[in-house]
């Protein structure tokens, strides 16, 4: 069965963000399948992340609709919100890992606090934590603090830990910011092994051409607020609208 022939698990529908009286983004529309990696490919400061806040809630859009597993977000009581964020991963730019813990401290936190993995025994979810890491390519960095690793590190620290409470979709901002070219391509691939492993649906939020084409099924190109393409890589690579194909030169 194609992406496209299942339900979708997030449905976008005519969303508006505004900012200070200006329009950010601009009534846009799309969905996301179920085992899809979406990359949304935009400028700094297009307002790439604010769609992304949006979904989790971290933020109210003006107008417009956004399903996520079958639910409307608008009006979802606190108790059901919360439940449907721990379906949702989140791997912020940074890492957002906490300073004053280790790594393995970063993965057990916020699986304790999660009402499924709070009742597993301590050494099990530690076990969990361990097998996460050393998927990641963490295996020896369990116990030193963020501090001690580099921004690579860090990102695949921040996977390891949303991994924790298999989410069903994950949500990557900017994944590549600030790393070396190397790096960059590693995460980049990370990204759709993480996709063929765990069976996970992704939107990929970048301006690095390179990411998008190794991580995207599909891509979608946010310019001035509004989607002016969308397809796969190659075919917005040859795309007959000029406005487009100046984000592959």
């Amino acid at each position: 069965m194609k992406a496209a022939d299942k339900e979708p698990i997030l449905h976008i529908n005519d969303l508006v963000i505004s900012f200070d009286g200006n329009r950010i983004i601009d009534r846009i529309t799309f969905m996301l399948y179920p085992g899809e990696n979406l990359v949304i490919l935009g400028k700094s400061g297009a307002g790439k992340s604010v769609i992304m806040k949006c979904i989790v809630k971290l933020m109210e859009p003006d107008s417009g609709r956004i399903r996520v597993f079958g639910q409307e977000l608008d009006n979802l009581p606190d108790r059901e919100l919360n439940r449907l964020r721990t379906r949702i991963g989140y791997l912020f730019q940074d890492g957002a890992l906490y300073d004053s813990m280790t790594i393995m401290e970063n993965l057990l936190f916020p699986a304790r606090r999660n009402d499924r993995l709070g009742r597993i025994p301590e050494r099990d979810l530690r076990n969990m934590a361990l097998e996460n890491l050393e998927r990641l390519g963490l295996g020896d960095a369990a116990e030193k603090m963020p501090a001690e690793l580099s921004g690579g590190m860090k990102k695949r620290a921040g996977l390891a830990r949303t991994l924790m409470l298999s989410p069903e979709l994950i949500i990557y901002d900017e994944p590549t910011t600030g790393l070396d070219p190397f790096t960059s391509e590693s995460i980049s691939r990370l990204i759709r092994k993480i996709q063929d492993q765990y069976n996970t649906a992704s939107v990929i939020i970048t301006h690095d051409i390179r990411c998008a084409e190794i991580t995207g099924d599909r891509i979608m190109i946010l310019h001035e607020g509004k989607i002016v393409g969308e397809g796969t890589f190659e075919e917005l690579k040859n795309h007959s609208s000029e406005e487009v194909r100046l984000f592959f030169k």
